[in-house]
C-alpha cells in the first residue's frame, strides 16, 4: 500500500502532524482523504465573517486538493460538515449542492461549539475514491 501527501502550494502550512490531503493506492483505485478544511487563507487569516463566503472558500480548497490527487467532487463518497450554528444550514446547503451536483455522497452535518480557528463557522472533510493514474 502506497500513500502520498497532498499539499497545494497555495495553502497555509499545517498547524500540526497532519496533511491537507492523503492518497492511498489500492490495486486499481486510490482513496483520497481530505482533512477538515476551514476558511483560513495562506497567511492564517479567516477569509470572511460571512458563512456563504466561508463555505465557498472551503469547497474551493477541497476542489484544489482533490484535483491535486487526480480526483474531483464526482469521486467523493463521504462528506462531513461541521457548523458552529446549525441555522446556517439553509445557506450552506445550496452551495454544497453546487459542488457535489449529482454525485450525492453519504453525508453528515453536525453543529459544534467551536472550530480550531476562532471566527471560522464551517469545516468540511471528504473521502473520495478515484481511478489510479
Amino acid at each position: 500500500m502506497k500513500t502520498k501527501q497532498i499539499i497545494p502550494e497555495s495553502f497555509t502550512p499545517t498547524m500540526g502532524a497532519y496533511s491537507h490531503g492523503l492518497t492511498v493506492e489500492l490495486s486499481d483505485a486510490k482513496l483520497v482523504f481530505v482533512t477538515g478544511q476551514i476558511a483560513m487563507d495562506k497567511e492564517g487569516n479567516v477569509v470572511s465573517e460571512d458563512i456563504e463566503e466561508q463555505t465557498r472558500f472551503v469547497f474551493e480548497n477541497i476542489k484544489q486538493i482533490l484535483e491535486a490527487a487526480g480526483a474531483g467532487f464526482k469521486d467523493v463518497v463521504k462528506a462531513q460538515l461541521f457548523l458552529t450554528d446549525i441555522k446556517d444550514f439553509a445557506k450552506v446547503s445550496p452551495i454544497r449542492n453546487e459542488y457535489f451536483g449529482k454525485s450525492k455522497p453519504v453525508s453528515t452535518l453536525v453543529e459544534v461549539s467551536a472550530l480550531v480557528k476562532e471566527g471560522c463557522k464551517i469545516e468540511v472533510e471528504v473521502i473520495a475514491i478515484a481511478a489510479k493514474s
